[in-house]
């Protein structure tokens, strides 16, 4: 696999810190791997029974190694002390009480196995920035135990002259707070015609709701339609299922005090518990969303199903499912404006090829219209979007990875017409990028990927991942590329 030779890499060499941690709720008996029964009441009291003295020993030592790795750290074992508070049958010092939270407390590496899949938008914030620089923000997937998956960002900028900076993760990397998110009655349809369970007792409880509506107006409607048990069909299925639609619609938010490269998101639902995969964010202009939108692909550990990620600031997001034939599988990636009145997507539904889809919301897509097969050897396997479309004057520029023999991944061009993009104005034989010698080993060896790119001042800039072992960025003069794009 050989590169055409215009893209020239940067200093930008991200690797994953080990040393990034966090805190989360530890329930001895039911680890990440390997998980039993809980042990819960047994180890309440194995700290139940320890001295006064044993227990300031042992609080004296967890404080001295771990105050230096996390923020609040005592307010962090109060609170996972709250959790199982109830079966202590007796008054205990404050100190045990935050010895019984310690031991309900682990540190979970979020880089612990791999960095990958960056994407890059313009910050919200230009201030103070050069008149021809760029304030950046990249996303990327962290990989830490057990494989999973979370989004992190970081702040970057371009200077003056062309050159790309990233800044340094800060310390104590937090995690946002979430909380339950109006619902959509169009989502909740969509969702069900998936399944292929979009019966009329499904249909009688939504269609007598708004178009978004709360938790406690769809918990009414339920009630209505349980007391109708006699004459309707599936209704105690029916109630379960809509209600378990509700946990994929959630807020998630940080506090405006943290910095950007602090802010991480956790998996918050069932269907993502594996993992937040691959988030391709783009910013947009329209009024009926946010100013920025990502698809990102949500993973239990068996099945994939992909969401919208929405935001305006990156401190808070809101995430709910993304539904319909063209949205299965991995990959969409959103057009930064309507074509022809109507949402645009690029989409890999059937993971070999890339087609275009359609859409009068961003939640439900139906439509899938294949337009680009693979055609060279590089990309013999399968082809698809490395992010969001990039609008130019000349059409539609769009990023593609392909995937060759011995499953080496590169990445690709294309230009599409800006009115009617399933028409193709020309493709690159030959890929932009492709893994190097040093780029080639790693967590996943011979892949190069990225989630999204743009356009500053005629440069193309592609942040991308290698191997899932870093994060690197290269540069791409876009007259170059289009001229080779035309010919």
């Amino acid at each position: 696999m050989t590169e055409i030779g215009i893209a020239q890499r940067t200093d930008v060499h991200l690797r994953a810190d080990i040393s990034r941690v966090v805190t989360r709720l530890f329930v001895p008996g039911q680890e990440l791997i390997g998980g039993s029964e809980s042990r819960t009441s047994n180890t309440v009291q194995e700290v139940l029974a320890l001295s006064e003295e044993d227990v300031d020993c042992v609080m004296a030592d967890i404080l001295e190694r771990f105050s230096g790795r996390h923020d609040h750290l005592a307010a962090l074992f109060d609170d996972h002390a709250q959790r199982v508070i109830g079966i202590v049958d007796q008054d205990i010092s404050d100190k045990r009480r935050q010895l019984l939270g310690a031991a309900f407390t682990h540190e979970y590496s979020i880089e612990g196995a791999a960095i990958c899949n960056p994407s890059l938008v313009r910050h919200p914030d230009q201030s103070g920035v050069a008149t021809d620089g760029l304030r950046v923000v990249m996303s990327m997937r962290a990989i830490g135990e057990g494989h999973k998956s979370t989004i992190e960002f970081r702040a970057g900028e371009i200077g003056e002259d062309q050159s790309i900076h990233v800044e340094s993760p800060k310390p104590f990397p937090v995690l946002a707070e979430t909380k339950p998110a109006s619902l959509d009655r169009d989502v909740f349809h969509g969702s069900l015609r998936d399944l292929g369970l979009e019966g009329e007792t499904a249909s009688t409880v939504l269609d007598c709701l708004p178009m978004k509506f709360s938790r406690e107006e769809l918990d009414r409607a339920l009630d209505r339609v349980s007391l109708e048990s006699d004459i309707r069909i599936n209704v105690t299925e029916t109630v379960a299922l809509l209600r378990s639609f509700t946990d994929n619609f959630y807020s998630a938010s940080f506090s405006t005090g943290t910095e950007i490269c602090q802010r991480v998101l956790w998996p918050a639902t069932l269907r993502e518990g594996q993992g937040m995969e691959d988030a391709r964010f783009v910013e947009v202009n329209e009024e009926s969303c946010a100013r920025y939108i990502a698809s990102y692909t949500a993973y239990d550990g068996v099945f994939v199903s992909q969401q919208l990620l929405e935001t305006d600031d990156f401190v808070t997001f809101n995430s709910s499912p993304l539904t319909g034939l063209a949205a299965q599988n991995k990959g969409l990636a959103f057009f930064p404006r309507k074509i022809r009145g109507r949402f645009a997507a690029l989409s890999r539904y059937d993971r070999e090829h890339n087609a275009l889809t359609f859409s009068d919301n961003l939640h439900n897509w139906n439509d899938a219209n294949l337009f680009k097969t693979p055609r060279q050897t590089w990309e013999m396997l399968q082809v698809g979007n490395c992010g969001s479309p990039i609008e130019l004057d000349e059409g539609w520029l769009v990023l593609t990875h392909g995937v060759g023999p011995m499953r080496t991944y590169g990445i690709g061009a294309m230009l599409l017409d800006l009115e009617d993009p399933s028409l193709v104005l020309g493709t690159l034989a030959d890929p932009l990028l492709s893994p190097s010698t040093e780029e080639r080993d790693g967590y996943v060896p011979n892949v190069l990927y990225s989630c999204g790119s743009l356009v500053h001042r005629g440069v193309l800039y592609i942040p991308f991942g290698a191997s899932d072992q870093s994060i690197g960025c290269a540069t791409v003069d876009v007259s170059e590329l289009l001229s080779l794009l035309k010919s």
